[in-house]
C-alpha cells in the first residue's frame, strides 16, 4: 500500500432525468442528482456518493476538502470528526451531512484499495449476501405499470416489493389490492406514504391495507412526529411493521426515534447519515434497542456495510438508484435470486466511475 497522505478531494454533481415522471404521496420529480466525491492518495482514488442537491458538491469543495487534505487516509474516524467540525457554522443536517456522507464513503473505498481488500472485509463480514426489496410503484404509475413493475421484481426472485401511497388516499386501497393481485399471495407487500397521511387516516388506511396482507407501512406520518408514529404502531393490525428514519442525518435523531418506540424497523441511509461511519453507528444503536435496521436506497453503496452489520433486515432496491448506479459505475453487483453479494475479488466498494459515459449529465 501507499504511505501517502490524502492529496485532494474533488466533487462533481450529475443530474439524470428519470425514465418517466415520478411521484410519491407528497412530492413529484423528473430527475435525480448524484454528487460523487473522489478522494486521492498516491495512485489510488476512492469513490463515494450521495443523492442530494448539487450544493453538496460545493460543501465538499469549500468546507470539507481543506480539512481532509493532508490526512492519513487510513484514519477514517479522525477524518470523520474533522468533517463534522468543519460544518459547525453552516449546520450539519441536510446538505452538509450528505456531503460528509459522500466523502466518508469515498474514504472507506480508498482504504480498501490501499490495503487491497474489499470494504466488507475491513468492516468485518457477518453475511455473504443481503436480501433486497424492490422499491418503486410510484403514484404517477397507472395500475398496469404498477403491476408490471412489482410482478417483474418477483419474477427476478425478490421476495418483497414496495409501492408508494398517499397521493390520492381514496384510491390507495384499490391500488394496493391490484398490486397484491399482480404479485400473488407469497411475496411481502410494503407501502410507503412519505408522510402523506394524518394519524387517524393512517390508522384507517392500515386496516384497509391489511386486507391485502401489507406487512410494512413506511412513514405514514412525518418521521419528526414521534408520538404520532408510536400511536399508529399501536393501532395497526398485528403483523404490520411501522418503519421510518430515512431522513435521519445524525445519531441523536435515531436515538430519539428509538427511545420513543416509534418504529418497528429503523431505516438509515449512508448517503445522508454520515456515510458508512454513520450507518455503522446507527446499527450499534439499533442493536442496543433490539430493533432491526433496514438500508435505505443506494444499493451499490450500501452493499458492503449491509453485509457487515448484524440485525439488518434488508436493503432497498430502489428503481431510480438501481438505474443510475448501473449507468454510472462498473462493478455494480448483479441480483441473484433476490440477493446481492459483494465481489470479494475487488478492493474497496468495487466500483469504478464510467467517466466518459456520464460526462453529459454533469450539472456542477
Amino acid at each position: 500500500m501507499s504511505g501517502d497522505c490524502i492529496a485532494g478531494v474533488t466533487a462533481t454533481a450529475y443530474t439524470v432525468p428519470t425514465d418517466q415522471p415520478e411521484s410519491d404521496g407528497t412530492f413529484e420529480w423528473d430527475s435525480t442528482t448524484i454528487v460523487i466525491a473522489e478522494v486521492v492518495s498516491g495512485e489510488f482514488t476512492g469513490i463515494g456518493y450521495t443523492y442530494s442537491s448539487p450544493a453538496a458538491a460545493i460543501v465538499i469543495r469549500e468546507h470539507l476538502e481543506p480539512g481532509v487534505k493532508g490526512c492519513d487516509p487510513l484514519s477514517i474516524s479522525d477524518i470523520w470528526c474533522r468533517m463534522i467540525h468543519s460544518v459547525r457554522n453552516i449546520g450539519r443536517a441536510g446538505i452538509a451531512s450528505a456531503a460528509i456522507s459522500a466523502v466518508d464513503c469515498a474514504l472507506w473505498d480508498l482504504k480498501g484499495k490501499l490495503l487491497g481488500l474489499p470494504t466488507v472485509s475491513l468492516l468485518g463480514s457477518v453475511r455473504e449476501n443481503v436480501a433486497v426489496y424492490g422499491s418503486g410503484g410510484f403514484t404517477s404509475y397507472s395500475s398496469r405499470q404498477l403491476q408490471t413493475q412489482l410482478a417483474g421484481w418477483v419474477d427476478q426472485g425478490i421476495g418483497s416489493v414496495k409501492m408508494k401511497v398517499g397521493r390520492r388516499p381514496e384510491t390507495d386501497a384499490a391500488r394496493v389490492a391490484a398490486a397484491r393481485k399482480a404479485i400473488g399471495g407469497a411475496p411481502q407487500l410494503f407501502v410507503d406514504a412519505n408522510a402523506a397521511y394524518s394519524e387517524s387516516e393512517a390508522c384507517r388506511q392500515a386496516q384497509a391495507f391489511a386486507e391485502s396482507n401489507v406487512t410494512w407501512f413506511e412513514e405514514p406520518v412525518s418521521s419528526e412526529n414521534l408520538s404520532g408514529l408510536r400511536s399508529i404502531r399501536e393501532c395497526v393490525p398485528d403483523g404490520m411493521d411501522i418503519a421510518a428514519g430515512e431522513n435521519g442525518y445524525e445519531l441523536g435523531y435515531f436515538h430519539r426515534l428509538l427511545e420513543a418506540r416509534s418504529v418497528d424497523v429503523l431505516q438509515a441511509d449512508a448517503t445522508r447519515c454520515g456515510g458508512i461511519t454513520g450507518f455503522l453507528q446507527a446499527a450499534v444503536l439499533c442493536a442496543a434497542y433490539g430493533v432491526p435496521l433496514s438500508a435505505h436506497t443506494a444499493p451499490a453503496l450500501h452493499l458492503h456495510p449491509a453485509c457487515a452489520v448484524s440485525g439488518l433486515r434488508h436493503l432497498e432496491y430502489f428503481h431510480d438508484h438501481v438505474r443510475i448506479e448501473r449507468l454510472f459505475f462498473a462493478g455494480v453487483a448483479e441480483l441473484k435470486n433476490g440477493l446481492l453479494a459483494p465481489d470479494l475479488s475487488l478492493p474497496g466498494l468495487g466500483l469504478e466511475l464510467k467517466q466518459e459515459d456520464v460526462h453529459k449529465f454533469r450539472s456542477l
